[in-house]
């Protein structure tokens, strides 16, 4: 990924670092629901992309090995007060994951598909590190299809250059990857809108 784009990614998140736990806190209910939908056992390998301060650190369960990765330090260092036993954090790229291929039972990738510049490379990181069988839980907000509204298409101008996409479509990103990632569970998040909670397998 070009150096600009991730300098600026890391500067424009570096500001929003102060404020990240705050703003969160809408989203906590959805990363624990997103997090119990990956049914998560015991000794499992889990990795989270884009974890930026670790708000899904504290719902992960019991004796599952967990890393929290992110681009920006800032977050990361706000992150170490999310760390319990079994949990680390990592600087890391989602483009370019420094993880083994076939090494990871479960990844999470909660609001950051429509934040990382290259969501179908991110997508395709997330199917290579996972084992046959794993699975993925995405949170994040898509709109249905490629040729989202026009009063989607003006607030994404709005968005984008901030801190989020509001057009990218799901659908698009998965079929793009050619990644072997079916799809188990997708149902919105909320009543309406745009957030959705899906489920991907990787073929064994």
């Amino acid at each position: 990924m070009d150096r600009n784009t991730n300098a600026w990614n890391r500067a424009r998140y570096t500001l929003w670092s102060p404020l990240y736990d705050l703003a969160g806190k809408a989203f906590d209910g959805r990363r624990r629901a997103s997090l119990q939908l990956l049914d998560l056992k015991p000794r499992e390998r889990l990795l989270v992309v884009g974890a930026g301060t670790g708000a899904d650190l504290p719902h992960v369960p019991p004796g599952v090995s967990v890393v929290a990765t992110d681009l920006t330090p800032a977050m990361l260092r706000r992150g170490q007060r999310h760390l319990r036993p079994g949990a680390s954090l990592a600087l890391m790229d989602g483009h370019r994951l420094g993880v083994g291929r076939g090494t990871i039972d479960a990844v999470a990738l909660h609001l950051i598909l429509a934040v990382i510049p290259d969501p179908v490379l991110c997508l395709q990181e997330a199917a290579r590190v996972l084992r046959p069988g794993g699975r993925v839980a995405v949170f994040d907000k898509f709109a249905r299809t490629t040729s989202p509204s026009l009063g989607l298409r003006a607030l994404n101008l709005l968005t984008a250059p901030l801190f989020t996409e509001v057009t990218r479509c799901l659908e698009e990103i998965l079929e793009r990857s050619g990644a072997p990632l079916t799809v188990e569970h997708d149902v919105p998040a909320w009543r309406g809108g745009l957030f959705r909670h899906v489920i991907l397998r990787k073929g064994v």
